[in-house]
């Protein structure tokens, strides 16, 4: 799914009232309608309902959707917050069917001494800027959203919570912003609603299909992408009633050190479950016994040392590379992964450790061989790329970093963030918190080192893996609840997630 910016978004609009055609007016019934839907199906028939709207199109939307709510006798308050005299056409035309409807009760603020009193269990519906919103939002407006967030009732905001920027940070420009508990936006994601430091104003987002011109979505360019079920079910391969495991491929996964032994038993679970022909461990000697007992599908290769890598042979035998789980930053592990990435053409899956000594050793990143796959989390990722002022900064770095030295970057988290060589980035929808756990970027090492293996291609892996780790990680969390979930967990559901992705 194309993730839009707020031009493209307006372009949108302005070719459906076109090309439908459909006046804006009904254009804003259809957004209305959709919101309002969505909104009677979980609100209690009791529910006290008040919308604060504003002098745009967005507070066109909220008129409508009060007006929608008092057909169906719900306890409904409308105020007008009248931050600017310019009123758009449709807001006003909405204003006015609100005022003839039965029992509206429809009020006017222009400043601070007559804000309502919103109970706690009140439900607030946010339409008071939207998406148009260029500037930070302060005095009297500022106020108003101060006050809603204060109340501790729940809010619903439409398309965006009033006073985001949705493709820039609001961090550090003093503006006030709602902070919603649900955002109902339209047709597109925000880029802004897949970034971390968003999350406190944008809550739980819902998409409303409001039929946007098929035409204009098949044809409009973005380099930002949303990870769908659909996309991914066309990536993934289906296995050959003949195969044997050779046509699956043969991995190497280069992992673990004195005490970490668990971060290779995780990797290379994974990797077998994730679909790979055969498994070739790299482990300290120390690890034989433990990967042979735990992994007995794996072979063990031991390092002449017992605590940690210090060589790797020759690699040409095998598919796919993985290297990072639990290998430590000891100086001679250094040392084998500097004539590894000297001696070894193929493209490689790198995390964790390996990731923190290209960090303190910068300069072998350029000899990486092209279109291997990294995985950091977001410190690691500071140690290779450089500290960042915002999530929106971060993201441009990741899409740099790809583009620079034509890697693929998979940077861990909610919303995981997937970044190309050629300028694209895909953020992931599956996955939950309780995934914040020791191990969880092990299991993925070891899914896309398995997938690399199969011979997808780094971008196939990196999609598929992703959201593959996600969603055994939701159906683990399902199982087992978030807080009790373990890394085990999501190798556990594996085979779950490729069986949904099936169906």
């Amino acid at each position: 799914m194309k993730i839009l910016t707020i031009e493209q978004i307006r372009q949108g609009d302005a070719y459906t009232i076109e090309h439908e055609p459909i006046a804006d007016i009904n254009l804003m019934e259809r957004a209305a309608s959709a919101c309002h839907r969505w909104m009677k199906s979980v609100l209690k028939k009791n529910a006290h309902i008040k919308v604060f709207c504003g002098t745009g199109n967005n507070g066109g939307d909220g008129f409508a959707i009060s007006r929608m709510f008092l057909k169906d006798h719900f306890h409904v308050e409308t105020f007008f917050v009248k931050h600017s005299d310019q009123v758009s056409e449709s807001c006003m035309t909405n204003i006015e069917r609100l005022k003839n409807s039965p029992k509206a009760k429809f009020y006017k603020i222009n400043n601070d001494d007559n804000l309502p009193l919103i109970n706690s269990d009140d439900i607030v519906i946010d339409a008071l800027f939207g998406s148009g919103l260029n500037k930070p939002v302060s005095s009297f407006p500022a106020n108003v959203i101060q006050h809603i967030n204060d109340s501790g009732a729940k809010v619903v905001a439409i398309d965006v919570p009033s006073g985001l920027f949705c493709d820039k940070t609001v961090k550090g420009k003093g503006g006030k912003v709602i902070q919603a508990d649900y955002t109902l936006t339209f047709e597109f994601p925000k880029l802004a609603f897949l970034l971390p430091e968003n999350d406190i104003y944008v809550g739980e987002w819902i998409l409303m299909n409001i039929k946007i011109h098929p035409d204009f979505i098949d044809n409009i360019e973005t380099k930002n992408y949303l990870i769908t079920k659909e996309f991914i079910q066309s990536i993934l391969k289906p296995r050959l009633k003949f195969a044997h495991k050779g046509i699956y491929g043969h991995a190497l996964l280069i992992t673990g050190s004195y005490g970490k032994t668990g971060a290779s038993v995780l990797s290379s679970q994974a990797c077998l479950r994730s679909g790979a022909g055969l498994l070739t461990v790299h482990i300290p000697k120390s690890s034989y016994t433990i990967i042979q007992t735990a992994v007995p599908e794996a072979m063990a290769d031991p390092d002449e040392d017992e605590y940690c890598i210090t060589a790797v042979k020759d690699t040409t035998a095998y598919d796919a590379i993985g290297i990072g789980p639990g290998i430590s930053m000891d100086k001679r592990t250094q040392s084998a992964f500097k004539l590894l990435i000297q001696n070894s053409g193929g493209p490689f899956i790198i995390d964790a450790d390996a990731i923190n000594i290209l960090g303190e050793n910068k300069t072998w990143i350029p000899f990486l061989p092209q279109n291997s796959i990294l995985s950091p989390h977001p410190k690691e990722f500071e140690r290779i790329a450089g500290k960042t002022a915002n999530d929106f900064e971060r993201l441009e770095a990741q899409k740099e970093f790809s583009k620079r030295f034509g890697l693929y970057v998979v940077l861990k988290g909610a919303h995981t963030s997937v970044t190309f060589p050629d300028g694209k980035c895909f953020f992931n929808t599956t996955g939950n918190p309780g995934m914040a756990t020791a191990g969880s970027g092990d299991v993925l090492t070891g899914i896309l080192l398995g997938l690399k293996a199969q011979g997808y291609t780094s971008a196939e892996a990196v999609l598929l893996g992703v959201y593959l780790h996600g969603l055994a990680g939701d159906i683990a969390a399902k199982n087992y609840s978030m807080e009790a979930m373990i890394a085990g967990d999501i190798v556990k559901f594996i085979g779950k997630a490729f069986r949904k992705l099936s169906l």
